[in-house]
């Protein structure tokens, strides 16, 4: 009975306050808007408004209708906004720095999954081991940027996708192998090896080592997880990594993995423009990421 257009018809009659004013606003002729409006009044049984005056004045019959104009219009509007949007998600650009080698063990099932339902959004990677990543991403460089370092910033937005703990691998001949957990000084005479990343962003060093004034007696690098791996499980250093990129390998009795002091638990997050934090097409990246990590990764909490 009640239309859209009726009720922004008096909205407009209720902002203009004439009846001609209001025909030119919607670019009607004073005899169809006329028409419109005793056809809504026989609808209704009464009289919307009261002819004659300036401004108009509105029955209490008028008076709920534009109460329901008010509640409406903003919603139509947010509604008009979120289809433009998605439509405009529907291909948008996911470009992102992986700050996290071994990540890319759950990332790749993750992007697999994302691209089924958003086929149209174009994906692409840049290293984020050689440069700083957050500053591109402010940018606009990137777009998306996978990491366990906050940089509190007013224009990112740090979304938690999960927790983990990194843990200290050695060989199972090592004599750290015996013990309950790792103390820093347990490192002193170790060969640490780690990914090709510089040492003060390893969070084993900024989270367990540096607050203990602890260096090992050398560092090596080597550049995937399984390359790390098999160096320690050859008794060629220790190394720490993540429990869910380690998990396997532990279960094969090719490394023994134990816990930093009491436990060194790090969150991670994808790191976006906060501008942007509202796209369906990165909101829909964040679910499939924490959905694919929590059935596939072992020893993850979600964040």
């Amino acid at each position: 009975m009640i239309e859209i257009k009726h009720l922004r018809t008096l909205s407009v009659l209720r902002d203009t306050g004439s009846l001609t004013a209001t025909a030119n606003t919607l670019c009607l002729t004073q005899s169809a808007l006329s028409h419109q409006l005793k056809d809504l009044e026989q609808r209704l049984g009464g009289q919307l408004f009261l002819r004659k005056t300036r401004p108009v004045r509105f029955t209490p019959e008028g008076d709920i209708l534009l109460k329901l104009a008010d509640e409406i219009f903003p919603r139509i509007t947010k509604a008009e906004h979120a289809l433009a949007n998605l439509k405009e998600d529907a291909h948008g650009r996911l470009h992102m720095a992986i700050d996290c080698h071994s990540c890319f063990q759950w990332l790749m099932p993750a992007l697999k999954e994302y691209q089924i339902h958003w086929p149209s959004v174009s994906l692409d990677f840049s290293s984020g081991f050689g440069f700083e990543p957050i500053p591109a991403l402010t940018s606009g460089e990137l777009d998306l940027v996978i990491t366990s370092d906050i940089q509190p910033r007013n224009e990112v937005h740090y979304e938690p996708l999960f927790d983990f703990e990194m843990r200290l691998v050695v060989s199972p001949q090592s004599p750290l192998a015996d013990k309950d957990f790792i103390e820093p000084e347990d490192i002193l005479d170790q060969t640490m090896l780690s990914y090709p990343v510089q040492k003060n962003r390893l969070d084993v060093v900024r989270h367990f080592l540096q607050p203990a004034n602890i260096e090992p007696k050398r560092w090596k690098q080597a550049d995937n997880t399984l390359m790390l791996v098999q160096m320690v499980s050859a008794d060629l250093g220790v190394a720490a990594l993540p429990n869910w990129a380690i998990h396997d390998f532990s279960r094969q009795g090719l490394i023994v993995s134990k816990p930093l002091g009491k436990g060194l638990w790090r969150r991670l997050y994808a790191a976006i423009r906060a501008s942007e934090n509202q796209r369906h097409y990165l909101q829909a990246f964040f679910a499939t990421a924490r959905q694919q990590c929590q059935t596939h990764l072992e020893g993850i909490k979600a964040a």
